[in-house]
C-alpha cells in the first residue's frame, strides 16, 4: 500500500504522519505539501524539519497562485461559509497529484484533523468514497490527544514551534491569513502582524472596486437586520477606536476538508 499524507505545516498532520510512519513504516509514505505562495517563512523550515523527523518522501506543489489571485478570477470574495482558495490551491492540486502519480486501489490518503472535528472529516471520507478513493484520520482514532499534547510532543522530539503558534494563532497556513477565521482572528492578526494585516486589507478593498460590489470577508452582525458587510479597514478602524470586536470569533478552514456550502465545489 501506499501512504500520502497532506501535510499542511501544522502540527496535526505532523503528528498524523507520525501516526502512519509507526503503522506502516516510512517506504511507500508520501507527504504532500500544497503551497498557497502566502506562507510564513517559518512554514518552510518547520515543514523540513517535521519531514525529516517522521521520514519518507516530501513533495511540494503549488498551483500557483495565491488566495487574492484566485478570488479576481473566480470574481468571488472568499468568505466564513465558501472558501475557493481551498479548493482551487489545495484540494484540486493535491487530488490532481494523487490521480497523476498513485492508484486508488493501492493508496491510503489521510488528513491531519482530529477528533474534535470528526463530523468534519466524515462528510470528506464519504465524498472520496465515492470515487474509489481511501481516506483516513488518525488522529480521530484513539488514543485521543489534545492540542497541548501534540505541541507536547513536537517538543519531546526536538522541533520548534511554528512562528505562527508562538504568536498565538491556530493553525500555521498562509501567514496568518484566512477567508473562513472571524473578528477575533483578523484582530489577532492586526495586534501581532500589522504589516500583514494591512497588505490583505489593501487587498480586500482593490478587490471590492475591480468588482463594484459591497463585498467582505467578515460578517457584521451588530445592528439590526442580522447580517452586513464588514470590511478589513471598518474592524482596523474599530479596534483602533477601542469598539466591540467579537475576540471569540475565531474560525479558520479545514483546507482539505469539504466546503460548508458545497454549491460552488
Amino acid at each position: 500500500m501506499k501512504h500520502v499524507v497532506m501535510f499542511s505545516g501544522g502540527v496535526g498532520s505532523w503528528a498524523a504522519a507520525k501516526r502512519v510512519a509507526l503503522r506502516a513504516g516510512t517506504r511507500d509514505l508520501t507527504l504532500l505539501f500544497s503551497d498557497t505562495l502566502v506562507e510564513d517563512p517559518d512554514l518552510y523550515r518547520f515543514l523540513n524539519e517535521a519531514a525529516e523527523n517522521v521520514g519518507g518522501t516530501l513533495v511540494q506543489i503549488s498551483e500557483g497562485r495565491t488566495p487574492w489571485d484566485v478570488y479576481r478570477d473566480e470574481r468571488f470574495l472568499g468568505n466564513s461559509r465558501v472558501d475557493p482558495c481551498s479548493k482551487l490551491l489545495k484540494r484540486r492540486p493535491a487530488e490532481r497529484w494523487l490521480r497523476e502519480n498513485t492508484d486508488p486501489v493501492d493508496t491510503v490518503v489521510y488528513l491531519g484533523i482530529d477528533w474534535t472535528e470528526s463530523h468534519r472529516f466524515e462528510r470528506t471520507r464519504q465524498r472520496r468514497a465515492r470515487d474509489g478513493w481511501r481516506y483516513e484520520a488518525p488522529l480521530c482514532e484513539p488514543p485521543f490527544l489534545s492540542r497541548l499534547d501534540l505541541f507536547r510532543w513536537l517538543t519531546r522530539e526536538g522541533i520548534e514551534t511554528p512562528h505562527l503558534y508562538r504568536l498565538g494563532f491556530s493553525h500555521n497556513n498562509c501567514g496568518g491569513f484566512c477567508c473562513k477565521a472571524g473578528q477575533g482572528h483578523f484582530a489577532h492578526l492586526l495586534k501581532v502582524l500589522p504589516k500583514a494585516f494591512a497588505e490583505h486589507e489593501a487587498k480586500e478593498e482593490s478587490l471590492r472596486q475591480f468588482l463594484g460590489r459591497d463585498i467582505s470577508i467578515l460578517v457584521d452582525r451588530r445592528g439590526k437586520g442580522g447580517r452586513h458587510p464588514l470590511t478589513l479597514r471598518q474592524l482596523r478602524q474599530r479596534v483602533e477606536a477601542g469598539e466591540f470586536v467579537d475576540r471569540y470569533d475565531v474560525g479558520g478552514c479545514g483546507c482539505f476538508t469539504e466546503s460548508d456550502d458545497t454549491r460552488r465545489e
